[in-house]
């Protein structure tokens, strides 16, 4: 659905406008409008596409979604694509959307799809700061993307409190096969937002560096704040995955470890009963010339027997740490 459809000139707000009016103002001197749609149907940005002349390959990227992060030049304009990554309240799982940007020097259409939290905050602060609204849709394509990298915060902090609660879990005597199932989940989950901003970076240096596109010349600066935004964000994520690496590795040794535990104890108890099995063994043999077999105190003293050197070997054992 279309959330906002405005135009804009020398920094100032002239209108809310309808589509059938876009390309009014698109033929205006330094004008430029501002589109953003929601989850649209195909009739949408097909409309879209005839007002602003969008190149048909971007828009059927847009239109299937699921793309990876990346940046197209189509001649004079280019063809963004973000993804969001929302941490959601009551949600265990991270909340993942798509944001794809057309832009040229006369206009900006924001696409964002399955994404929660929308961008009027964004279009507010632009329109509170029209000294840099003036520079055109290129700040507005960095306004934009420094909003996406923006949510990338919450959801690093959000990570970094569950692997701090599972690692206190591994040491409380939680159950080891819940402790492995939760850190791979959590590895699950830094994976979903390592390839919305790792790929991410790539596209941003695009934009600064070297041959950067038209629309983009004046706003490099604020295009670098945001590329270090991501490379603190991709530094934050490859720190987690180490951690979350040594946190597997410390709970496979535990669960070793405790097996160990376990077999040294079978070890113990099977040394225990060895000894009145073999003594008990040899006076079941039936021999007729056996030691002591004619005495009366023969049998008490094979029970003597087997429990002193059970009880040593259980003192010698027990001292060891088998038991």
């Amino acid at each position: 659905m279309l959330v906002n459809c405005a135009a804009y000139q020398d920094g100032r707000k002239l209108a809310d406008i309808s589509q059938e009016d876009i390309h009014r103002y698109l033929e205006l001197p330094g004008c430029f409008v501002w589109v953003a749609l929601k989850d649209p149907q195909p009739r949408e940005l097909e409309e879209m596409q005839r007002q602003f002349g969008l190149h048909e390959l971007a828009v059927e990227d847009a239109q299937h979604g699921h793309q990876r992060p990346k940046l197209e030049e189509y001649g004079d304009s280019i063809f963004v694509v973000v993804r969001t990554v929302e941490v959601v309240e009551g949600e265990d799982e991270l909340h993942e959307g798509e944001v794809c940007i057309f832009a040229a020097q006369n206009y900006i259409l924001s696409v964002r799809t399955a994404t929660r939290e929308g961008f009027a905050g964004v279009r507010a602060r632009c329109e509170r700061e029209p000294h840099l609204l003036r520079s055109g849709p290129g700040f507005v394509l960095y306004a934009l993307l420094d909003a996406v990298v923006d949510r990338y915060f919450p959801a690093v902090e959000a990570l970094e409190d569950e692997l701090d609660a599972l690692e206190r879990r591994i040491f409380s005597g939680a159950t080891p096969r819940e402790s492995i199932e939760a850190l791979y989940a959590l590895k699950q989950k830094l994976n979903v937002l390592k390839h919305a901003a790792g790929p991410l970076l790539e596209t941003v240096g695009k934009l600064y560096g070297g041959r950067v596109p038209e629309i983009c010349v004046g706003v490099q600066d604020y295009l670098r704040d945001v590329y270090d935004h991501l490379l603190r964000i991709n530094q934050s994520i490859e720190s987690l995955r180490e951690m979350l690496s040594t946190a597997i590795s410390v709970q496979l040794s535990l669960i070793q470890l405790q097996e160990n535990e376990t077999t040294k104890r079978l070890a113990a108890y099977a040394a225990l009963v060895a000894v009145p099995t073999m003594i008990a063994g040899i006076y079941g043999m039936n021999f007729k010339y056996m030691p002591e077999l004619e005495w009366y105190y023969g049998y008490p003293l094979a029970i003597f027997l087997m429990a002193a050197i059970d009880g040593y070997l259980f003192y010698r054992l027990r001292r060891a740490g088998w038991l």
